[in-house]
């Protein structure tokens, strides 16, 4: 290493390591080599010595995010791997494989729940070496698993013989402890309320898991639930297809219809690919909406129905029966996950369905259903890493400028650009289903603090209105919206949010449930709660008519304002101060009235324009 001569030697080389990635060591063998030189006095050793720690903080906060982000990414690949499998034994040897990988854990597993049975069996593992432990059988609420399985809440143990939270039982701690293990940390695999089983990350040694790997280990889970869900839905597809193939020669058209569509998803199909593939096999239009009615989709020779185009009774016997059910001119189909309502299909055109033809309606809502959650699997991940970097954005811009620019640019997001920040208050409700029906409206969307906040670009009073009209139609209920910006640069958005926030408060405050605007549409409150007030834009916003006749004519309108109000409205009062007659009052004031509205004496102008007087007479 080259001898330090100078303290600008010695910080020029911290950071050509920080730069070139060096570790820990090599950052700190430079404070020891210049100390050991002999060439710098102690001030310049303690400055030195200051920047180096400096250099080893910088060093860690960069190696965090680069885990993080190869958690994230991992996750990702996790993601696209699992919906590309099929058979539900594959998807679960996928999962454990990819906890243990993830977690860099010496054991993982996975068991499934017998709600029947209210016990919860090992399943698969990954890195096991013990027979009596892979076939542990836990009772909900047993054990670390048990209890999991029982709760749908993760538990975590750095210990788990000496942890006396959970209910040992003899043969669950034979098991555990003949694998070894000490350390275990269990999440449950859930759809819904619906607990399928529980994921499990464990050590052989003592080993405290993070809250970032507990939620590293969840966000798997979702994931591993969701395609497991699918892999048996499309397992069920296929158990149909082996029974048609049982079936005489009238059910193979059918059949081969169903390969048809079971291919279709399989290759990346979506719903316009499976509406048109049923339309041409039954020879009808089919349409398909979601549970809220909202159309989907629908074959190239239907003709868009209304939102709701049957009798949601049809709707209800068709998701009890699990059948396809006939009205006078249609067939509907529940499209459903368990117990779970995702959609329907509606089929015109056929006044009757030979067995074969149901039958392949019905299966038809079963691919309808994979398609579904699939797509659900793949808006939650999005869902969940927009959702980070707007957090990350609002709470903390600038603790690494660099990387929240880097992620934005990832997702198609200039963050540097000028953006209009609005915050979205809906009474009750989801706010997920209202971030959903403003992403149309949003570069960048998710629900921070309990409100749905969204970066667009166009002017933020404007954005505002049409914004609180439109999600306010979508969801059926009052959606207050308020804005600011446009503001460029990551603390500026921060900023902006604040005061959107702000002013959607004030909307609350003045009882305008239901509408949009930003600070300069509230008038002098705007002005009070903004952060940037312009009292020169205000005079000029509220008084400019008459100010602009003053100076062209020669008059004495604001006078006559400032004597109209000093006096109490009275016109007598009025008179005396200004020596003139009464009927010169009224005219003056006839000619206010035609320049700034006939309202201008209600409560809330009348105090605007009182403001605006004051404001002038000081700045004048």
């Amino acid at each position: 290493m080259t001898a330090v001569t100078a303290p600008s030697d010695a910080l020029r080389r911290l950071l050509d390591l920080l730069a070139s990635g060096a570790s820990t060591e090599q950052l700190a063998h430079v404070v020891v080599a210049a100390r050991a030189g002999g060439a710098l006095d102690a001030a310049d050793l303690a400055a030195l010595a200051s920047a180096g720690e400096l250099a080893l903080r910088i060093r860690e906060t960069l190696a965090e995010h680069r885990r993080r982000e190869a958690q994230l990414t991992a996750l990702f690949e996790t993601a696209s791997e699992l919906a590309a499998l099929s058979d539900p034994d594959t998807v679960l040897r996928s999962i454990v494989r990819r906890a243990r990988a993830l977690l860099g854990v010496d054991v993982s597993y996975l068991s499934l729940n017998n709600e029947a049975e209210g016990k919860t069996y090992i399943r698969v593992s990954d890195g096991s070496v013990s027979a009596e432990f892979q076939q542990i059988v836990l009772g909900l609420g047993e054990g670390l698993g048990g209890l999991v399985a029982q709760t749908a809440r993760p538990y975590a143990t750095s210990d788990y013989f000496t942890d006396d939270r959970f209910k040992h039982t003899r043969h669950i701690d034979s098991g555990v402890e003949d694998e070894g293990l000490t350390a275990i940390l269990g999440v449950p695999l859930a759809i819904g309320p619906k607990v399928l089983g529980v994921l499990f990350a464990s050590d052989r040694a003592v080993r405290e898991f993070s809250a970032d790997e507990v939620a590293l280990l969840s966000s798997l889970a979702d994931h591993a639930a969701i395609a497991l869900d699918s892999a048996n839905l499309l397992d069920q597809t296929r158990r149909a297809v082996a029974e048609l193939n049982e079936a005489n020669a009238t059910m193979e058209r059918a059949e081969d219809a169903h390969d048809r569509l079971t291919d279709l998803v399989l290759r990346g199909g979506d719903l316009p690919d499976v509406a048109d593939a049923v339309a041409a096999v039954l020879h009808g239009d089919l349409t398909v909406y979601d549970a809220d009615g909202t159309l989907l989709a629908s074959s190239a020779a239907a003709v868009a129905l209304d939102p709701a185009p049957f009798d949601q009774d049809v709707l209800a016997v068709a998701r009890t029966t699990g059948r396809a059910v006939s009205t006078k001119d249609s067939w509907v189909c529940a499209v459903q996950a368990g117990p779970e309502l995702l959609g329907s299909l509606v089929l015109a055109g056929r006044a009757g369905l030979s067995d074969p033809d149901r039958r392949l309606f019905e299966r038809a809502g079963v691919v309808t259903a994979l398609l579904l959650m699939l797509r659900r699997s793949v808006v939650r991940a999005e869902d969940e890493v927009r959702g980070e970097l707007l957090t990350d954005l609002l709470t903390a811009p600038g603790r690494n400028p660099r990387a929240l620019l880097a992620r934005g640019r990832r997702l198609g997001i200039d963050l540097s650009a000028p953006h209009a920040v609005l915050v979205a208050h809906a009474d009750g409700g989801s706010r997920r289903r209202v971030a959903s029906a403003a992403a149309r409206h949003a570069t960048l969307v998710g629900v921070h603090a309990e409100e749905v906040v969204l970066l667009a670009t166009g002017d933020p009073d404007e954005l505002a209105r049409r914004v609180a009209a439109d999600l306010g139609s979508a969801t059926g209920r009052p959606v207050t919206v308020g804005a600011a910006g446009p503001a460029s640069g990551l603390s500026a958005i921060a900023d902006a949010h604040a005061e959107a926030a702000r002013c959607v408060r004030a909307l609350l405050a003045l009882g305008r449930t239901g509408e949009g605007a930003a600070m300069a549409g509230l008038g002098f409150l705007g002005q009070l709660l903004g952060d940037r007030a312009d009292l020169d834009a205000f005079v000029r916003q509220t008084l400019g008519p008459v100010l602009d006749y003053d100076e062209r004519r020669g008059t004495e309108l604001v006078a006559t304002l400032r004597a109209y109000f000093a006096n109490g409205s009275q016109l007598a009062r009025t008179k005396d101060v200004l020596h003139v007659h009464v009927n010169t009052v009224v005219q003056r004031l006839e000619r206010v009235a035609s320049l700034l509205g006939e309202d201008w004496q209600a409560p809330d102008r009348a105090l605007e324009i009182q403001l605006a007087l004051r404001l002038h007479r000081l700045q004048n």
